[in-house]
């Protein structure tokens, strides 16, 4: 195994025995909820170097039984040397924001800036992705939007190849850093457990589980997903 390699394993490991042990220890009142993310992504491949997205995607919070937001998402990547990746997204977002004296729909603008790296060990294949997001709310009601939100997110995913099995699993596990605002530092982290199932000339369907929780906060708030994806590539 490369050092590279070693190094970024390393990583995956001490990432995921500090997330466990820190949701562990805490000793705050927690909540929790039930959410059900859908979404339909559309893939083109301009050439070996470029490739653009279009995704929609639906999420409803409250035990899944009413809406949490919905979003537009555009994104391209642009393959380097040396199996390395750059991306940039932009996301138009619509929240529902059912809690306090002012309630109705917030809409916020997002963009997004990636470096990943994948590699091949034996039949896992290990993806990383450092992204920085820039996320701002705004209304169209209002002339004074609030201040942007920056943030760092790092991503480390393992995906094992199982011989004639269609179903090949993938577990991931991302942690976000905030970067503004009055309480910075890691904020949250997700972990998901999944696999996608490959259609002959109708695309890729993927179920997943994703168990996401705040950091450094009084009542963290525990969030359990089920997902649904599908993706067409052309």
């Amino acid at each position: 195994m490369k050092p590279i390699q070693k190094v970024l394993i390393t990583t995956l490991i001490c990432l995921f025995c500090f997330t466990i042990v820190h949701a562990q220890t805490s000793e705050t009142i927690e909540v929790s909820d039930l959410e059900t993310w859908t979404s339909i992504q559309f893939e083109y491949e301009l050439n070996k170097k470029w490739s653009f997205e279009l995704e929609e995607q639906l999420r409803l919070k409250n035990n899944s039984s009413e809406l949490a937001s919905y979003f537009t998402e555009f994104s391209t990547t642009y393959k380097l040397p040396y199996s390395l990746k750059l991306g940039l997204g932009f996301r138009y977002n619509r929240a529902n924001d059912n809690k306090g004296a002012k309630q109705g729909i917030r809409e916020s603008f997002r963009y997004q800036f990636d470096v990943s790296y994948k590699h091949k060990w034996n039949d896992f294949e290990l993806d990383y992705r450092l992204r920085y997001q820039n996320s701002q709310q705004f209304s169209f009601t209002e002339s004074i939007g609030k201040d942007a939100v920056h943030k760092m997110r790092f991503k480390t995913s393992i995906d094992y190849s199982i011989k004639d099995w269609k179903l090949d699993p993938s577990v991931s596990l991302e942690v976000f850093n905030q970067l503004s605002g009055s309480q910075t530092g890691f904020d949250a982290f997700r972990i998901t457990a999944g696999t996608d199932y490959k259609i002959k000339k109708f695309g890729k369907i993927g179920l997943y589980y994703r168990l996401e929780r705040e950091l450094n906060v009084d009542y963290p708030k525990t969030t359990h997903i089920i997902g649904f994806r599908y993706k067409y590539s052309f």
